[in-house]
Order: structure tokens, then C-alpha cells, then sequence
């Protein structure tokens, strides 16, 4: 059998220069294009990714009634006028996670809605409990079987505890609570700038909503809601990506309008490796001349970068640390506590000839500098693949990258962007034999 994958051929070892802009945040993209389904009225969202995951959404939002169309390359105009409760394609929701976040809008519209389990990437268990805690006390009853069925006569205001800080189920929380009859107290709440961003467009629709940004939010439902225009902010996980690619590559970069509010803890876990960058108005420089030595603790203890909810370092970005500090002088922990296979990666990385020891699911001790030599590997998810295109981007060679689709899933047309800074990256057919 003959696949028609696409895979990346990277020549590593060349400096990069130059500017580029982060895409629209991807994480904000699905939840609000699925909360745009809340209103009868157009909304026009711009500054979104055209990226797989939000594609795939788009023709989950269409199938049950739904009109969404591309006006411009990242603008998208939506109009939900009329909506049914159809049940949704599984091989579309097994594409992407962000299916589960059509549970809130579909049942304040429809009343009921039947979605089967929903994909995303394989980084450990990912547990849905909370959106049906969430759902069930704000009015709505679910089977889970085959598929998941939640119904409803009628969203009702709520306070609320989560039993976890879920961005996912916090979104459809927030979501459901908009449409819901009186006052929703959310506990716990997730408030990454992405809820945050979905919290701003929901008022743009005529929602009322206090606590935006902090783990309390308030939400007063059932006011009626109309069309909006939306611009989504920038993505602060893009943007540690590119941190780190002007990092292992020794290279000057200019990242414009890169949203600095949100970058402080992703700044500070850089520069425990060695990396500083500088603010500039909306824009963030990273200089050439890093130290790229890690910085110990106090007493000269081996230092730990760990991951945790918001506003501390992103989990997302853990596997652009990794490969950052690989090229770095010293020795740390790298701690992910969110997920049990994010780690699984660095295997890769090893093969390469990166120092890094596993020490379980969650900890990995990296010593570097390490002189990477060029491999041929696949993608395993978003963040790591993107995490092995800058391996290869800073490794002696030409590398294969293979399983690209992961990447994509989450980066817009990365592979042009990067040659317009100099990289040296193909995008072929991978016509391997299966």
C-alpha cells in the first residue's frame, strides 16, 4: 500500500533572520468557533488559524446547519440561523479533541446533541469527567456509551466547583452558562489566554461576564446575544515556539504583535536556560548573542522548569524547553506534570545525541550542550513534532521528518514561514511503502 503523507526534508545547521507573526491562537479559535453556533446573528472572526483542527470544526459546525465560510485566508463568517441536533461524523470528531466543546452550544440551541468520542492528540489520558460534571449542574442530563448524549429542558445558573482547572471544560462551562437562565459562579476555572479570549467574544455577543482572567468567573445568562466581529489574539504557545527556534539556531528574531502580556512565565522559564528576550512595543526581540548557559538555583543546585496551570509555564511549551535546553551549557530538570506521554519524545531526541535521561513519565534530567546530528523521525503530536523540526532545524545534516500532519494540525503553513527566515525546508509527498 502507498500512503500520500507529507513529510518535512530539514537541512540543519543554518542561521535564521528576520521577522514573523504568530497566528491567531488556536486554542481560542475552536472554543469560539463553536461558541459562535450560541447566536441566531452573523459573526465574522478574524485572525483565525487556517489550520486542520479549526478546518475540521468548520465542517462539524456546517453539519448540523450551520453556514461558515472563508471570506478571506484567515476570516471567517458564520451564521447560525437555524441549527438541528444531527448526530456528528466520528471520523470528523475523532480528528480533533475540540469536538467535545459543541456540547455547550448545541444544547442551549438544539436541547439535545449526540457527539462521539472526540480525538486529539495521544499524550496521556485526558480525561472528560469535568465537562460532564460541569453540564450535569447547570441543568443537562448525559449517557455515555458508544457516543455521548446530553440533554436538556432548559440551562439553569449554578455555583460550581471544578473538580480540575480544565481549559476544555471550563470553555464549555462558560459557554453553557451564557445561555443558561440567572447567575453561573465558576470555581476553579481554567483562565488561559485562550478562555480569556473566548470570554471576550462572548461579551462581544452581548454576554456579561466578571472574573475574566482570574480561576473565578461569574456569569450572568440568559441575555440575548447578537452577531459580533471578533479579532483572536495572538498564540503565546507559537510564541515559545519561535523563542526556542531563534535559540538552538544561534539567530536574531523579530516576533511582531506577539501578545507580551501573556508571555511572562513563558519568558522566565527561557531565561533559567540562558535565553532572554527584549519587549518592543507590541513585538518581542530574541537576540543573537545568548548566553545559553542554565541557570542553577540558589547554592548551585541543579535547576527544575516544570510545567502548571495558568499563569505558570505552559505545558504545551515543555517540549520546546526540551529541545532548547539540549543546546544549552549546565544541566536541568524538566518536569511535565500535565500528561503521562509527553515525555515520550525524548527518545528521538537521544537517537539524535541529546543527553537526556528519562526518568519517568513526568521528569527528564537534560545535559547539554549535546551536538545533534540528523535523523530521520516521525511526529508524534503538535508540540513535539514541532519540537523535532527545531531539533532538525540545529542538527548536523538533512533530517526527515515524517508524520507532518501533527505539526500542521496546529501551525499554519510553518514550513513557509520558516524558509522566509532562511531555514532550509522542503515539504514533499512521502510515497513510502505501508
Amino acid at each position: 500500500m502507498i500512503t500520500n503523507a507529507v513529510q518535512y526534508i530539514v537541512e540543519g545547521g543554518h542561521r535564521l533572520s528576520g521577522t514573523i507573526r504568530p497566528s491567531g491562537n488556536k486554542n481560542a479559535a475552536l472554543p469560539i468557533v463553536a461558541a459562535a453556533l450560541l447566536s441566531d446573528k452573523p459573526v465574522v472572526l478574524e485572525n483565525v488559524p487556517r489550520i486542520r483542527d479549526v478546518e475540521t470544526l468548520v465542517q462539524l459546525i456546517q453539519s448540523v446547519g450551520a453556514s461558515a465560510e472563508w471570506v478571506e485566508r484567515n476570516t471567517l463568517h458564520i451564521h447560525a440561523k437555524n441549527l438541528r441536533a444531527a448526530d456528528l461524523d466520528p471520523d470528523l470528531c475523532k480528528k480533533i479533541r475540540g469536538a467535545i466543546l459543541l456540547a455547550a452550544p448545541l444544547l442551549a440551541r438544539c436541547g439535545e446533541v449526540t457527539l462521539p468520542p472526540p480525538g486529539g492528540d495521544v499524550i496521556g489520558r485526558r480525561r472528560l469527567d469535568t465537562h460532564f460534571l460541569a453540564l450535569e449542574q447547570l441543568g443537562a442530563t448525559y449517557k455515555i456509551g458508544k457516543r455521548l448524549e446530553f440533554r436538556t429542558s432548559g440551562l439553569r445558573g449554578v455555583d460550581m466547583f471544578l473538580d480540575e482547572p480544565s481549559v476544555t471544560a471550563t470553555e464549555n462551562a462558560i459557554t453553557a452558562a451564557v445561555a443558561a437562565k440567572g447567575t453561573t459562579v465558576i470555581g476553579n476555572a481554567a483562565c488561559e489566554p485562550h478562555v480569556q479570549d473566548l470570554c471576550h467574544f462572548l461579551v462581544a455577543l452581548g454576554g456579561q461576564i466578571e472574573g475574566i482572567g482570574t480561576n473565578r468567573v461569574t456569569i450572568h445568562g440568559g441575555r440575548t446575544l447578537t452577531g459580533a466581529t471578533h479579532r483572536i489574539g495572538p498564540d503565546h504557545i507559537e510564541v515559545g515556539s519561535f523563542i526556542g527556534l531563534a535559540a538552538v539556531t544561534r539567530s536574531p528574531l523579530r516576533i511582531e504583535r506577539a501578545g507580551v502580556e501573556h508571555l511572562r512565565a513563558i519568558r522566565m522559564g527561557f531565561e533559567r536556560l540562558g535565553v532572554v528576550c527584549e519587549v518592543d512595543g507590541e513585538d518581542l526581540i530574541v537576540p543573537d548573542n545568548q548566553t545559553m548557559e542554565i541557570q542553577s538555583d540558589l547554592g548551585g543546585a541543579v535547576p527544575k522548569l516544570e510545567d502548571q496551570p495558568w499563569p505558570a509555564f505552559p505545558a504545551d511549551v515543555m517540549s520546546i524547553a526540551i529541545v532548547t535546553a539540549t543546546q544549552c551549557k549546565g544541566m536541568v530538570l524538566m518536569f511535565e506534570k500535565m500528561f503521562e506521554s509527553r515525555m515520550f519524545f525524548v527518545d528521538k531526541l537521544v537517537g539524535m545525541g541529546a543527553r537526556i535521561v528519562l526518568c519517568d513519565p513526568h521528569r527528564a534530567i537534560v545535559a547539554g550542550p549535546s551536538s545533534l546530528t540528523a535523523s530521520t523521525v516521525e511526529s508524534p503530536d503538535i508540540r513535539a513534532g514541532m519540537a523535532m523540526l527545531l531539533a532538525a532545524l540545529c542538527a548536523r545534516g538533512t533530517s526527515t521528518i515524517n508524520n507532518v500532519g501533527q505539526i500542521e494540525r496546529g501551525y499554519e503553513r510553518i514550513d513557509e514561514r520558516l524558509r522566509a527566515l532562511g531555514a532550509r525546508i522542503e515539504r514533499v509527498e512521502d510515497r513510502r511503502e505501508k
